[in-house]
Order: structure tokens, then sequence, then C-alpha cells
């Protein structure tokens, strides 16, 4: 194997990398869809820290209390591969745009 086929593998694993796996907003349509507790507040606070040097974001809670539920609103919020603005019409975060 010479070095230009090296380079070619590892520029396509770096590609992948930087895929967005969870792309979409079917996961949060899914939660919508049956028992919702509102917890669009996040997204606001998400928003104040988006640019700034507090922009990583960590959101932790214990077991079965909401983390994969919070990881699928923020991925339909912030997705620009297709339009979530229904499935946020009724919630929090609708009075706190921006």
């Amino acid at each position: 194997m010479d070095i230009f086929n090296i380079i070619v593998i590892f520029a396509h694993k770096l590609k992948d990398m930087g895929s967005y796996i969870n792309t979409g907003n079917a996961g949060f349509q899914r939660a919508r869809n049956g028992e919702y507790v509102d917890k669009s507040g996040l997204i606001s606070v998400v928003n104040s820290t988006l640019f700034t040097e507090h922009c990583f974001s960590c959101v932790t809670r214990c077991r079965r209390l909401g983390k994969s539920m919070a990881a699928k609103m923020l991925c339909a919020y912030y997705d620009q591969s297709c339009d979530s603005r229904a499935l946020f019409a009724d919630l929090k975060i609708e009075k706190h745009k921006v």
C-alpha cells in the first residue's frame, strides 16, 4: 500500500467523522404523539450559550429521566433538513423565540 492510498483512506475516515447521524425530527415527533412533558426550556438555555465561551452543554439526568428525549428534542429543533415548527408551536420555546 503506497502513501497515496493511505491518505485517501484517512480522508474518507475524516469525512465520516463529521457526519451527523441523528438527522430529522422523527424521534421527537413520535414522542409528541404520546404523553409528553414540555422540557423545551432547555432550548432557551442552549440558545443563550451559543457563540459564547460557554457554548458546550452537558445534559445530565438520572437514569430513565429523559436524556434521550432531550437529545431528540434538540435534534428536531436545530436540524435544518426538516421543518419542525409544528412540533414546537404549542411549547414554551415558542414564547421565548429570539
